[in-house]
């Protein structure tokens, strides 16, 4: 189906099955990043559907929560950030860093990448979600997207491992992965 036949909400109807897809790619991880998390939705999502210590930072923070929520179940805090310079978040510290529809917001992507990649435990997972070019978001709101092999140089180049692009969701959502290197063997 072409993005030109595709109902201008499609995004809205694709994003309860995109939540469940993320979770299940990041169900092994106990503490998740969340980078350009918007108003915390997927944040919120990790954290109860599977028990994640989850931490969302945007750069706008407009519309999230600005305290940290913990029950004996989930844990979850959205802080207003710049995603270039997580100071808050020391070296190897979280085991997944996820960001959902902000790579094409970025302004240094791969200053982003490298600090996730700072962040992220040996061995740790990046999913990278977000619409590629000449998509219907192309049609709908005109950004800058990236193409799938411009997001794999992006996290190669930031040093990623494993780094493997697909599109998906009717070739409408570019869904990428990568990995930090694995800790040294004695």
């Amino acid at each position: 189906m072409s993005a030109q036949a595709l109902p201008d909400n499609f995004y809205e109807l694709i994003k309860p099955r995109l939540h469940r897809l993320i979770g299940r790619e990041l169900r092994l991880a106990k503490r998740v990043l969340d980078v350009g998390c918007g108003s915390c939705e997927l944040v919120r999502y990790l954290a109860a559907a599977y028990c994640q210590q989850v931490t969302g930072v945007d750069i706008s923070g407009g519309s999230f929560p600005e305290k940290k929520h913990t029950t004996q179940r989930i844990g979850f805090r959205c802080r207003r950030q710049d995603a270039t310079h997580l100071d808050f978040a020391a070296d190897q510290s979280v085991d997944a860093v996820v960001t959902v529809w902000a790579l094409h917001e970025m302004a240094e992507p791969r200053k982003v990448f490298e600090e996730a990649r700072r962040v992220l435990r040996p061995g740790g997972e990046i999913l990278v979600v977000d619409f590629p070019r000449d998509s219907l978001a192309q049609r709908l709101w005109n950004e800058n997207y990236y193409r799938p092999d411009e997001v794999k140089s992006l996290l190669q180049d930031a040093g990623f491992e494993d780094v493997r692009v697909r599109l998906t969701q009717q070739d409408q959502v570019i869904w990428a992965r990568g990995h930090q290197s694995p800790a040294p063997t004695a």
